[in-house]
């Protein structure tokens, strides 16, 4: 598999998570929100898509890969762990497997990166995403 990255938006604005992925060299960026809407600027589906494609990459989302209801209600009350076990379990499904596989093989076919909101990304699910798919990722972390 070629180097995995991943990337959180939190605190930060879609020119600069575009640059941060230019200056990675990523060629595709895998959306693992299970709601990929946000209230900030360019980062809900459509339009993330729309300006990762017009910057040359291409853009998946990954819906599986998203940490169930309950596992967010845990990350806003700051039970970190819990989200962890959660979202653990959660992978074990036919549906989430199947993701998995399908994000292993996007990674292993170009520089790949998997974006979620939290910016540390020790407090976010697609650290165990990495895990999951067999990497140590390099964690970008784009200009505020």
């Amino acid at each position: 598999m070629r180097t995995l990255f991943t990337i959180g938006y939190q605190g930060s604005t879609l020119p600069a998570v575009l640059a941060a992925l230019r200056d990675a060299g990523v060629k595709h960026l895998i959306d693992v929100r299970a709601v990929p809407q946000s209230r900030k600027p360019g980062f809900s589906k459509r339009l993330l898509c729309a300006s990762v494609e017009a910057d040359g990459m291409h853009y998946t989302h990954l819906r599986a890969l998203g940490t169930p209801k309950s596992g967010r209600d845990a990350v806003r009350l700051g039970a970190v762990a819990a989200m962890h076990r959660i979202f653990r379990k959660h992978m074990q499904g036919a549906e989430a497997q199947a993701e998995l596989a399908q994000a292993a093989a996007i990674a292993a076919a170009e520089p790949a990166c998997l974006l979620c909101f939290e910016r540390d990304h020790a407090e976010c699910h697609r650290s165990i995403v990495a895990q999951m798919l067999g990497v140590a990722p390099v964690n970008l972390t784009p200009s505020e």
